[in-house]
C-alpha cells in the first residue's frame, strides 16, 4: 500500500468522526438553551472528534474491521454523552 492510499484509508476512517462531532456541536447549539461556561465552538467539536476517534479504534480493535454499525452506534452514544456532560458544565 503507498502512502496515498495509507492517507485514503486514514481520511475516510476519520470522516464519520469528524462529521459527527461537527453536527452533535452544531445541534446542541441550535437546540440546547443551556450553554457550557467555557467551552468554545471549536473546543467542544475538538472533544467530540477524540471521542469518536477512540470509539471507531476501539471498534476496529474489538471487531477487527472498520464499518460496522455496532461501531457507529458506540460513536453516536459516546459523543451524545460527552456533549450532554460538556452542556452539564463538568470540569475536565
Amino acid at each position: 500500500m503507498g502512502p496515498l492510499d495509507l492517507l485514503n484509508h486514514v481520511l475516510n476512517f476519520l470522516a464519520p468522526a469528524l462529521w459527527m462531532a461537527v453536527g452533535v456541536t452544531l445541534a446542541a447549539r441550535l437546540f440546547m438553551k443551556k450553554r457550557p461556561a467555557a467551552l468554545s465552538l471549536y473546543a467542544q467539536a475538538a472533544i467530540n472528534f477524540v471521542v469518536n476517534v477512540a470509539a471507531l479504534g476501539l471498534g476496529l480493535w474489538f471487531f477487527g474491521h472498520d464499518g460496522k454499525m455496532a461501531s457507529y452506534t458506540g460513536m453516536a452514544l459516546l459523543c451524545a454523552s460527552s456533549q450532554w456532560l460538556m452542556l452539564r458544565g463538568w470540569k475536565y
